[in-house]
């Protein structure tokens, strides 16, 4: 019903920048929520940031303010992950999910999102 495809990641220095696209397809709410997780070897998955599509909403992990931004461009139907002054402990697996609304109060939690992408790596060296 709705596919997600990430792309943007490669190997960066500490330091640098990476942008994260996620392209939304198929059937889409018009005002969905789309969040980007992130699973490192041997963790859980986790939240990074979360906006919906009308972008009056967004969520930022504490380890990521400041130094991400989540956004969207409606016309290309694609969510981006901005990636700034990054670490070697941001890397990890990242995740693009959406599903057909927004929590205010949940928007941190994996399991409201029905629809998840297959991932892009982010490898930052020390």
């Amino acid at each position: 019903q709705v596919q997600l495809v990430e792309s943007g990641g490669g190997l960066v220095q500490a330091g640098e920048s990476l942008r994260l696209s996620c392209v939304v397809s198929g059937r889409a709410p018009s005002n969905i929520a789309v969040a980007w997780f992130r699973q490192a070897p041997g963790k859980d998955r986790e939240f990074v940031a979360a906006i919906n599509w009308s972008a009056v909403f967004r969520n930022y992990a504490d380890s990521v303010k400041g130094r991400f931004t989540i956004s969207r461009d409606s016309a290309k139907n694609t969510a981006y992950l901005e990636m700034n002054n990054l670490r070697p402990d941001d890397t990890a697996v990242y995740y693009c999910a959406a599903w057909g609304g927004y929590s205010v109060t949940y928007y941190y939690r994996a399991p409201l999102y029905d629809y998840w992408g297959q991932g892009t790596q982010v490898t930052v060296a020390s």
